[in-house]
C-alpha cells in the first residue's frame, strides 16, 4: 500500500547531531532551508491540491529557539526546522499535516512528518520524569537533557496496531468510538502493551472492543502518525464468527458490510470513511478492491 507518510527522501544525517556547531554552521550557510513551524502549521504555497513547502534561509537568531536539525536534501543542502508559538502569524499562508501531506511531494512530507513529531515531542518533555528538573534540548533538537542530573531523553514513538477484520463472507468490520460523529465509520484500532507482539495486539484489541476471536493477522504496511506520537502498523485478520459484542466504553457502533453497501451508502452520503492520509482508508480500499468516491465527505475539524 502507498501510505502518505511512510514516504521519504531526507538523509537523516544523525552523525552531525553531536556536533554543537551543526546548528550554528548550518544557520550561517546560504543553501540551507528552514522550514518554521507554528505549532502544526506550516507555510505553504499552491493550493490545498497542490502545495509545497515554503523553506527560508537560515538566520543566526533562529538559535534564540527550538531548532531541529532533519538533516540533508538529495542536494546536499541541510534542513532545519524552527519551532513557533502557534499564535505568531507572519501573514503567510499556511497549513498542517493533516490538510497537506497526502498532496505533498516526498522531500516535503518527509520534512513536515519529521518536524511535527519532533516539536510534539518537545512540547511535552520540558521536565525530567525521573526527579522533575528541567530539561533543554540537546544533539540538535533530538534529545533533552536533565538540568540537575545530566539524563538524556529520547524522542519516543507508540506503537499501534490498526486491522481490516473479514468476516467469513469477506464482509468488512467498520465501527466508531465515541469521538466520531454518527455515520462515520473505520476500521479497529489499539496501542501495543509492554511485552506483546504486534499479531498478539491485534486478536487482544478486536477481542476486546467487540468480543470477536481473529486468526491470520497478516502485515501490510507502516507509517509514522505523529499525532501525537504514534507508528500505525496496519494488518488484516479473519474473524471466527461475526456476532459482535462491543465494548460500550469505546464502540458506540460497529457493523459488518459488503462491497456493495458500502459504495452505496458512501454514495448517498449516509456513511463516511477515515481521511486518504490515514492507513484505516487504504486498508478499507485495499479490502474494497479500489478507491473509493466521496461525494460527501465528511468533514474533520482537524484539517482545517
Amino acid at each position: 500500500m502507498e501510505l502518505s507518510l511512510s514516504r521519504s527522501a531526507l538523509d537523516r544525517a544523525a552523525i552531525l547531531r553531536r556536533d554543537p556547531e551543526a546548528v550554528p554552521r548550518a544557520l550561517a550557510d546560504p543553501r540551507t532551508k528552514v522550514l518554521d513551524l507554528f505549532g502544526d502549521r506550516a507555510p505553504y504555497a499552491g493550493t490545498a491540491d497542490a502545495p509545497r513547502l515554503v523553506y527560508r534561509a537560515g538566520d543566526p537568531s533562529d538559535a534564540d529557539g527550538l531548532v531541529l536539525l532533519l538533516g540533508r536534501d538529495r542536494d546536499g543542502a541541510t534542513v532545519l526546522a524552527v519551532v513557533h508559538p502557534p499564535e505568531d502569524d507572519g501573514g503567510q499562508q499556511r497549513g498542517n499535516l493533516r490538510k497537506l501531506a497526502v498532496a505533498l511531494d516526498d522531500h516535503d512530507v518527509d520534512v513536515f512528518a519529521s518536524a511535527q513529531g519532533l516539536a510534539n515531542w518537545h512540547a511535552g518533555q520540558g521536565f525530567c520524569p525521573a526527579c522533575g528538573a528541567p530539561t533543554e534540548p540537546s544533539e540538535s533538537g533530538w534529545t533533552r537533557v536533565c538540568t540537575r542530573e545530566g539524563r538524556n531523553q529520547f524522542p519516543r514513538t507508540d506503537p499501534a496496531v490498526i486491522m481490516a477484520v473479514v468476516d467469513a463472507d469477506d464482509r468488512l468490520l467498520l465501527a466508531r468510538g465515541p469521538q466520531w460523529p454518527q455515520g462515520r465509520l473505520s476500521v479497529l484500532a489499539g496501542f501495543v502493551e509492554p511485552g506483546e507482539s504486534l499479531e498478539a495486539a491485534v486478536a487482544r484489541e478486536v477481542l476486546e472492543e467487540v468480543g470477536l476471536v481473529v486468526t491470520g493477522a497478516t502485515y501490510r504496511g507502516n507509517q509514522p502518525w505523529p499525532f501525537p506520537a504514534s507508528l500505525m502498523v496496519g494488518f488484516t485478520a479473519r474473524a471466527q464468527g461475526s456476532e459482535l459484542h462491543p465494548d460500550a466504553d469505546e464502540i458506540v457502533e460497529a457493523r459488518w458490510l459488503t462491497r456493495a453497501e458500502v459504495a452505496e451508502e458512501v454514495a448517498a452520503g449516509t456513511l463516511g470513511l477515515p481521511g486518504r492520509l490515514s492507513i484505516a482508508r487504504l486498508l478499507i480500499e485495499d479490502w474494497f478492491g479500489g478507491p473509493i468516491d466521496e461525494p460527501h465527505p465528511f468533514d474533520d475539524p482537524r484539517s482545517r
